[in-house]
């Protein structure tokens, strides 16, 4: 893959740029291959490292919870796809789990130079960096991780049942959520952006159709699918 230099990493709601990998389960193209389906792109420092070790192997026993919320996952960093392959091996041979998401091999740093998954030029190892695309191919959320701090799987399945929640039913999830300090479970509906529909939303919470503490704070009641409840 040629690199432009002078081409910024995305941002959250660019879309995924399109690019061919080579991973351990063959040849990818981003985000084409996972039209229709979310997937979470996760860079990691370097093979055979113990954070990372770890990280694999809770995300492969939490493979099938992103799943189940049509999510797949694909690993990166900048080592050989013979690397990543011993690896795997290992892990299934020491610790009894299979790895069965692909790895992307990115030896020469490229993909992982164009997402800015790199911390500064010149540097040949990748941050934690995680990406989440959502079936149309855009960038809905963007995480970055250092070295000595893996990753919290159960947050990172939180936030993809928020991300979908929020799509479904049009409306913004609070802090902590499902267990929010003031709201617990509910959502908030997106702020009024005029004094009529303001108005409205007070008429509207009176009438008990739902919730408010002020106009441009309302909240409601949203149906979860209970399967995919990592709470």
């Amino acid at each position: 893959m040629k690199q432009d230099h002078n081409v910024f990493p995305p941002f959250i709601g660019d879309r995924m740029p399109r690019l061919e990998v080579h991973t351990t389960l063959g040849k990818r193209i981003l985000p084409d291959d996972y039209e229709g389906r979310w997937f979470m792109l996760f860079s990691h420092p370097g093979d055979f490292t113990p954070v990372c070790t770890t990280e694999f192997v809770s995300f492969a026993k939490n493979q099938a919870a992103f799943q189940q919320m049509n999510c797949e996952l694909v690993g990166l960093s900048i080592d050989t796809v013979y690397a990543h392959m011993k690896w795997i091996e290992w892990i299934q041979t020491e610790l009894g789990v299979s790895i069965t998401f692909p790895i992307i091999a990115d030896e020469l740093g490229n993909v992982s130079r164009r997402l800015g998954m790199l911390p500064r030029e010149g540097v040949k190892r990748t941050v934690r960096s995680v990406f989440f695309v959502d079936p149309n191919g855009y960038i809905r959320l963007i995480l970055t991780y250092p070295d000595e701090l893996g990753r919290n799987t159960s947050e990172l399945l939180r936030a993809l049942k928020g991300l979908q929640a929020a799509d479904a039913h049009g409306v913004a999830m609070p802090a902590n959520w499902p267990n929010n300090e003031i709201i617990g479970d509910q959502a908030i509906i997106p702020p009024a952006n005029t004094v009529m529909k303001a108005r409205e939303r007070l008429e509207a919470a009176q009438a008990q159709e739902f919730s408010c503490f002020d106009w441009w704070f309302c909240y409601k009641d949203i149906p979860v699918r209970k399967e995919t409840d990592n709470s």
